[in-house]
């Protein structure tokens, strides 16, 4: 299985890669999202260590159900070759209604057919006030003049 674009990454190849993988997380589907993946991707979401697409499932099953309202914006930091770093922000609330975003960093690495073969991840996330939000689009897609990071000042 290939998922353009793929590696050697150009700046406009790799922020589509980053664009293409923002609105699959944005779509808050597991099942969809793990097959971006290769079958034994590894793993390092904060302290939890994951390998394959099965366990990747799970993990993003457990998130998406705890995490509501899921919104998700990505950037493009740096690629070269087979890598990408990107840094994001998303925004989620959770079942007593409370408002979180978080921060982080990933580092990928992908395999010649375009499929991550590994994800490293750090993310820091804090309480916000449900008037901070800066997220507002309807569940799914975040559309194109949404502003991105940069331009919210994150």
């Amino acid at each position: 299985m290939s998922r353009p674009p793929l590696p050697p990454f150009t700046q406009q190849s790799a922020a589509e890669k980053v664009r293409l993988a923002e609105d699959g997380w944005n779509s808050r589907d597991p099942g969809r999202v793990a097959l971006a993946y290769t079958a034994d991707s590894a793993w390092r979401n904060r302290a939890d260590f994951l390998n394959g697409r099965e366990a990747i499932e799970a993990f993003l099953t457990r998130k998406w159900s705890r995490e509501l309202d899921y919104r998700l914006v990505k950037e493009l930091w740096a690629h070269d070759g087979n890598r990408i770093a990107v840094r994001f922000a998303y925004e989620y609330r959770d079942d007593s209604g409370s408002w979180f975003r978080a921060y982080g960093n990933e580092n990928w690495e992908f395999d010649a057919d375009g499929l991550m073969r590994r994800r490293i991840a750090s993310i820091n996330e804090h309480p916000i006030a449900e008037s901070d939000r800066k997220f507002h689009w309807p569940l799914g897609r975040r559309p194109d003049d949404h502003p991105g990071l940069s331009d919210l000042g994150f």
